[in-house]
């Protein structure tokens, strides 16, 4: 057998976030009825510096009434690179964040919140870490993004399993370093925090060959009655380090 191999490179370039050479462009996505939802907040206060990305939503106002993904994320930019999976390899994503959130419901990290998501938008799936001013919580799902065709593999076509770390200590604006490696050979994916793993799925039903990496403001409020029910005046400020991605194969 041939010797592994590993290539790390960072992604940032935050410098450069409203330029075409940027490594990062805004998220959203293209409708079926050939319109586009955006997740860009008008408002939102967007700062680089020392290297690090902050954007800060106060207060968070966009909102959709009939699709929930769309209704969760108010600011997200996407990596412009989908990062391959070498066949049987590993991913590792490293990256750090922090969240400051003014008027959320105390105790309730859903209610505003940094996400650090690696998505994959041909299946649904998402492995996330979800950074709130008093909480975190992990996120692994293979969710019905528009345009995703989820296959019929495991005990369910779409969910989302979202685990709150209660034994890692967090406070307003602290800043936390986070690692998600998904393995193809055995279909497994670990979450590590600030140096410890938090998080570990053994049942990756699919083959996953790529993933795009996200960075956002976001609530996880259900929509009620035919009306978004996700900003009540609260808002997120986020700061994001550079990310290292590393693939072995």
């Amino acid at each position: 057998m041939g010797e592994a191999s590993a290539d790390s490179r960072i992604i940032g370039s935050y410098n450069r976030i409203f330029e075409q050479d940027s490594q990062w462009e805004p998220g959203g996505f293209a409708l079926p009825d050939g319109s586009r939802w955006d997740y860009r907040e008008p408002n939102a206060m967007v700062l680089v510096r020392n290297g690090w990305l902050q954007v800060a939503a106060v207060p968070l106002t966009r909102g959709h009434d009939r699709v929930q993904v769309l209704d969760n994320a108010k600011h997200m930019y996407y990596s412009k690179e989908r990062f391959a999976v070498p066949d049987r390899g590993r991913i590792t994503f490293e990256i750090q964040v922090a969240a400051t959130t003014i008027g959320t419901t105390p105790g309730n990290i859903y209610d505003g919140f940094v996400s650090w998501n690696l998505l994959d938008f041909t299946t649904g799936w998402a492995f996330d870490f979800l950074t709130g001013g008093d909480g975190v919580a992990t996120v692994y799902g293979r969710l019905p993004f528009p345009g995703a065709v989820a296959p019929e593999t495991g005990e369910a076509k779409s969910f989302a399993i979202f685990n709150e770390i209660r034994d890692l200590p967090t406070s307003q604006g602290q800043p936390h370093a986070y690692r998600i490696t998904y393995d193809q050979g055995p279909g497994s994916v670990e979450f590590e925090a600030d140096g410890r793993v938090v998080d570990r799925y053994d049942r990756v039903f699919d083959r996953i060959t790529g993933f795009t990496a996200a960075l956002g403001l976001m609530t996880e409020i259900e929509i009620s009655g035919g009306k978004s029910a996700s900003c009540h005046g609260q808002g997120v400020i986020g700061r994001f380090s550079p990310m290292r991605v590393t693939v072995e194969s």
